[in-house]
């Protein structure tokens, strides 16, 4: 099963990159589930009485909520054993903690700033700043020492203004969909699916950095933004 995985990321000329010289943090056991949020802000009413239309004032970033995220130090959660070597760095709930904390808590002091992270689980692709970290510890030893803790995350979805105009067609590229590509599988026969119209394919290829977007090979992953 794929693994909720947050990555830091560097931000260069609007361009948002995961920064693959620093430690991501990778779940050992995945949230109990996730929660999406949205609001429009209009002008508040001046006056009393009726007639009085709201305007539109702006749209507010998405927000993400990933629900007990379970960080465990008993050692008795099963793993595979590509992930059992860091799994065993990792016993420690605090360690846990703290890299969780380093990733996607901690002050960028160059940059005088929240970090900008990757939030990434299965079809789930986004850039993000996390907005409030809550850890609630249930399991210790004699010495005090935490064994097992749950862990609620709330971030709001970071998309700079470069990356905002590349994607303008599509209105809010919150949230992306990976779509593996199988053989067979079409540009336009993809968007047809995803958006019931074909039309998107080559805001879709150029999005992807597709040079050739007529033959997809099979394997390969791609970023299909929603539509508002």
């Amino acid at each position: 099963m794929k693994k909720l995985i947050i990555s830091p990321c560097k931000v260069k000329d609007g361009i948002v990159e995961v920064d693959k010289k620093k430690p991501k943090f990778e779940a050992m056991l995945n949230p109990s589930g996730y929660k999406t949020s949205s609001s429009i802000e209009y002008t508040k009413d001046k006056a009393m009485g009726s007639g009085n239309e709201k305007k539109y004032v702006k749209t507010n970033a998405n927000k993400i909520t990933f629900k007990e995220l379970v960080l465990d130090g008993t050692g008795a959660v099963g793993v595979d054993e590509q992930q059992a070597s860091q799994t065993r760095q990792q016993l420690s709930v605090r360690e846990q903690v703290l890299r969780l904390r380093k990733v996607a808590y901690t002050f960028d002091g160059e940059e005088h700033e929240a970090p900008v992270v990757q939030v990434s689980w299965g079809p789930l692709l986004f850039n993000a700043r996390l907005v409030s970290l809550n850890v609630d510890y249930t399991l210790f030893k004699p010495s005090g020492e935490p064994l097992r803790a749950k862990v609620n995350l709330d971030f709001v979805v970071y998309v700079s203004n470069a990356e905002g105009a590349r994607s303008s067609c599509f209105q809010s590229p919150d949230l992306t969909h990976l779509v593996e590509v199988k053989a067979g599988d079409t540009l336009p026969m993809l968007c047809y699916e995803i958006y019931k119209d074909s039309a998107y394919y080559l805001e879709v290829a150029r999005l992807n950095q597709l040079s050739n977007f007529r033959q997809l090979p099979p394997g390969q992953v791609l970023r299909f933004p929603p539509l508002v």
